[in-house]
């Protein structure tokens, strides 16, 4: 008795859905497809954050400026955040106690640390 899981279905060319007739070409366009469409909608949010504060000019230098260390910690808690539910409240957590914590610095210190620290991070 053969196992139905184990049979790769050979579907004729024209029943791939997708651009090419190639399953494995069609998964790769649809990857790209979606990083693409998240790293612009990212790029959008990140610069909306900071534009009123900053204008947009100097919120897109702001956003160009991020050093590849920066970039690389961003996506290193996204994806943990994104892996499993344990990581998720890991990073949640994370999120909620960094911003308490910035929170319960006296406001105008906060704010100027954060402003210089952006505008440095601009001028890159």
């Amino acid at each position: 008795m053969s196992d139905k899981r184990t049979k790769i279905p050979h579907p004729a060319a024209d029943d791939v859905a997708g651009p090419s007739p190639n399953p494995a070409t069609n998964l790769l366009l649809a990857d790209v497809i979606v990083r693409m469409g998240s790293y612009v909608m990212r790029y959008g949010v990140e610069r909306a954050f900071l534009s009123k504060r900053y204008g947009k000019s100097t919120a897109k230098d702001i956003v160009k400026g991020r050093s590849i260390p920066q970039s690389l910690v961003a996506v290193a808690i996204a994806k943990l955040g994104v892996r499993s539910l344990p990581g998720a409240a890991l990073v949640g957590a994370g999120l909620v106690a960094k911003t308490l914590f910035d929170r319960s610095q006296s406001r105008r210190r906060a704010k100027v640390e954060g402003d210089v620290e952006l505008i440095k991070q601009a001028k890159k």
